[in-house]
Order: structure tokens, then sequence, then C-alpha cells
């Protein structure tokens, strides 16, 4: 559906300047789209097929097949513990961490033009899509603010935090076309609400951030330890830095299915905090942090299944305990002399990977 409404916009724009071209550019679009988002539902497909045959090998209640929506939600969970470890490891370390926060209070804004245009021109658009394209918006102004005026990023984000959640709620109050809006599975996330284009737009978002990050890693690296002698050697800093607010962007609006907008950075932050108490090298760190928030996801979907409470608050409090526990296990390692107490400030940043080869 979104890839439809996509190409019938674009056609439509460009038919104006020669509308001879029209129905095949329709077509082209079309296709690239088919090819986009059909490729997820694929894999959808096969995941429902794989959780149905796990269910009849372990009888667990919230894989049964007659609740699709679990299988979905469970699916985008598993993705979101991989995404937001992936580049919350990046974030945390270059002191980044509410940059997710900011975000989410974009992608909620997002959310609401999504809402507010099917209510008045009926497009039939995903409210996650438009949050995808609002907050990568957004997160180029970040860095526009901070590399302009000379701004900490910390003014930057908090100017685009507040003028997000301004848009979301005038958006929202408005009562245009009839627009009724229930916000709460945007503000708190939802298990139930997680449809399959939903689910196909994070499977998309879950491909480019983890390929991004796999063809660009080194140059992250470089960059979030050393901005200066990554600029020295050549590499594009601002460029970078624009990369990962935009790839920060994409893991903000497909977590916050499951999550919501108020805790959906936690799960950039806390695994992340975690592992570095427990690893000493970069690489190792974000390998533990992804392990953490797989922990922490798998826990809190089954406790909000069979607990009837909100997924993204008991996502958050499992993750916040296994934080505890790495504290615990770190000043354990520490008193045995298995290793220097760690800290954010002395993770190895895996020297043979970073420098001027990097680039």
């Amino acid at each position: 559906m979104s890839a439809g409404v996509v190409a019938t916009l674009l056609t439509t724009v460009l038919a104006g300047v020669d509308p001879s071209m029209a129905l095949p550019l329709q077509g082209a679009l079309g296709a690239v789209g088919d090819l986009v988002f059909g490729a997820p539902h694929w894999v959808l497909e096969q995941w429902y097929w794989l959780m149905e045959w796990i269910y009849y090998f372990t009888g667990l209640e919230m894989l049964n097949p007659r609740y699709r929506f679990m299988h979905r939600a469970i699916l985008v969970g598993l993705c979101v513990g991989v995404m937001a470890p992936l580049i919350g490891t990046f974030l945390v370390h270059r002191q980044l961490a509410l940059i997710g926060d900011a975000l989410a209070h974009t992608g909620f804004a997002g959310v609401a033009v999504g809402l507010f245009l099917n209510a008045v021109l009926d497009l039939g658009v995903s409210p996650y899509l438009t949050a995808v394209v609002v907050a990568m918006i957004a997160a180029l102004f970040i860095e526009l603010i901070s590399e302009t005026t000379d701004a900490y990023n910390d003014v930057s984000m908090a100017i685009v935090l507040s003028t997000g959640f301004a848009l979301g709620t005038t958006l929202i109050s408005l009562n245009a076309g009839g627009l009724a809006v229930g916000v709460n599975q945007f503000l708190f996330g939802n298990l139930s609400t997680v449809s399959p284009g939903s689910a196909a737009i994070l499977l998309v978002l879950f491909a480019v951030i983890v390929g991004t990050v796999a063809l660009t890693r080194n140059q992250l690296l470089y960059v979030t330890f050393d901005e200066t002698a990554a600029a020295v050697s050549g590499i594009s800093v601002n460029w970078y830095n624009r990369v990962m607010v935009m790839l920060t962007a994409m893991v903000v609006v497909g977590a916050m299915q499951i999550m919501g907008v108020i805790l959906v950075a936690a799960m950039l932050v806390v695994p992340v905090a975690g592992a570095t108490q427990v690893s000493r090298s970069f690489s190792e760190s974000l390998v533990v942090s992804v392990v953490l928030a797989e922990l922490a996801v798998l826990l809190g979907i089954a406790a909000a299944y069979y607990g009837g409470v909100t997924a993204g608050g008991v996502i958050v409090l499992f993750a916040v305990g296994i934080y505890v526990c790495a504290v615990a296990v770190g000043k354990i390692q520490s008193a045995r002399g298995e290793q220097t107490a760690p800290d954010m400030g002395n993770i190895d940043a895996d020297g043979a990977d970073v420098g001027p080869g990097a680039e």
C-alpha cells in the first residue's frame, strides 16, 4: 500500500511536466516498490511458519497461530534488539545518548503528520512511513544547527525535541477532516497494533541499518573516538555524523512500534551501558549489548503478554534489571583482578580497526 501511494504521488507530480511519461513511470516505480516491500512480506510469511513450528514443539500460548500479532511483535522486538544497541553503542561513546529522545518526539510528529494526511486527503499511507521521513529530516536539522550555530549538541537536540513534540500535539489536537486519534499506542507502544505493513517497514529499516553499519563501521568507529584525527586523515566527519543521526532516526521509528515514544530511547542506551560494565573492547561491547537487549526484549514481551501490561515499560524494566546485574558482575570481575573496572571512558577502540587505513 505504501509503495503504491508513493508511486502515484510521484507520477502525478511528474505527469505535469510530461503526461506521456505517467504510465511507464508509475509502472517502473510500482515494480521497485513491490521489490522493496515484497521481500519483507515474504520474510514475514516464513516467520509465521517458524513461529507455528516452535509453537507445536513448545506449546507456548503466545506463539499460538491464532495470535499472528504476537508473531509480528516478537519479530519486531528481535530486530529492535539488534538495531538499537548497534547504533546506541556509537551514540553512548560519543556522549549523544539523549538524541534518541529528541528523534522519538519528532517521530511522534511524523506519525501525527501521517494520520492528519490520511484523515484530510485519504492517502492511505502508513503513519510509521511518514514518521521515518520526519525523523530523518529532524536528525539532519540537529546536525545542521550544531554545525551552523556552534551550539552544543544538547541545545540542538532540545530545540528539535520541543519543536517535534509541539508539531505532533498540534496536529493531533486539530479536528480538520474529522481527525480523531488514539495516541496511547504511539506514546507507550502496543504489541497488538504491529500490522504486517509496519512490520515490513521495520524489516526494510533493519536491512538498511545493518548494511550501512557493516559498510561504514571503520569510519564510524574512527569518528566516534577521535574526530580530529579522522578529519586529518581525510574522513568527512560531518558526512558520517549525518549518517549516524539518520540511522538513529530509523532505529527510533522502528522501535516506536513496541516501545512507544516515551521509552524508545532506553533501548539505545541501557543495554549499551550494561555491556560497557563487562566489556574491554568496542567489538565486545557491541556483541554483549545486543545479547542483553535481546534478553530484555524477549522477557519483556513474554511478561507483557502473560501479565497483560504495556510491553514498552516492562522491556525497559528488564533492561534496567539486566544493567544492574551487569554492574555487579563488573565489580566482581574488578575485585578478582580479571579486568580493569570498566567505564565509558576506557573501552578500547579496537585500535587495529581505526586509523588512516579506515578510509
